[in-house]
């Protein structure tokens, strides 16, 4: 016997809903300042190590498969794991803190955390308790994102979009890139997204650690350039 199709439309547009709701959390209109960090990118292209699309290109995926923004991957599901069991991600959320390499990192996520939280209450009202303080970025995005019905491989996969988008966008500012190569830069780390999604989806507390020696130098020079455009 085959679906009804009442049943099969219904469920089409809560998929929809959710994933209308999962680009708006993450696009780059939503306010929690993202486009004023660079993640120390910003140095890195000041000290001609990004130059054009292929050396951003051998930047970035280092950072998506083997470094902060994988740690971030692993932080997320935890915490769309704990928010979903209806647990404390308090937890998550200070090993998140503990996490960030330097003073900078440790603002952008938490800034860009609590800007997350706070424009929730569009969709639920007052924060919950367990997000009260400090709350890094991956980790309140990850807890939303199971409270309000969406799958741990969208709400990945989206948040690794947007990090890379972020740091291309930024790119196009700076180096300068085009928006040509910016956008053929994105469709380069397409299958680098999903792989790193997949593992993440499937990770444990276990897995996080990064060898992005370089990426982490760089953020921390970056806080005392003479000029600067981003925050970090």
């Amino acid at each position: 016997m085959g679906i009804p199709m009442s049943m099969a439309i219904t469920t089409t547009m809560t998929e929809a809903a959710t994933l209308a709701r999962l680009m708006t959390w993450l696009s780059p209109a939503f306010p929690v300042g993202a486009f004023a960090y660079s993640h120390g990118l910003e140095r890195a292209i000041h000290d001609g190590l990004i130059r054009d699309r292929q050396s951003l290109l051998a930047w970035l995926e280092p950072l998506l498969e083997h470094g902060s923004a994988w740690n971030d991957a692993v932080l997320l599901a935890e915490a769309w794991r704990r928010a979903g069991a209806g647990e404390d991600i308090a937890e998550v959320a200070e090993l998140a803190e503990a996490m960030s390499g330097s003073r900078e990192r440790h603002m952008e996520t938490t800034l860009q955390g609590g800007a997350f939280v706070d424009a929730m209450a569009a969709w639920s009202g007052e924060p919950p308790a367990s997000e009260e303080g400090p709350v890094a970025y991956p980790v309140a995005v990850g807890s939303a994102a199971a409270r309000h019905g969406i799958a741990l491989a969208d709400a990945l996969t989206a948040y690794l979009h947007a990090f890379a988008s972020n740091l291309v966008q930024a790119c196009v500012r700076l180096v300068p890139l085009g928006q040509r190569d910016g956008v053929a830069t994105l469709a380069a780390l397409e299958s680098v997204i999903l792989r790193t999604a997949r593992r993440a989806a499937a990770s444990t507390l276990d897995d996080l650690g990064s060898c992005t020696i370089r990426a982490d130098i760089l953020s921390m020079n970056h806080e005392t350039q003479y000029s600067r455009v981003f925050r970090s």
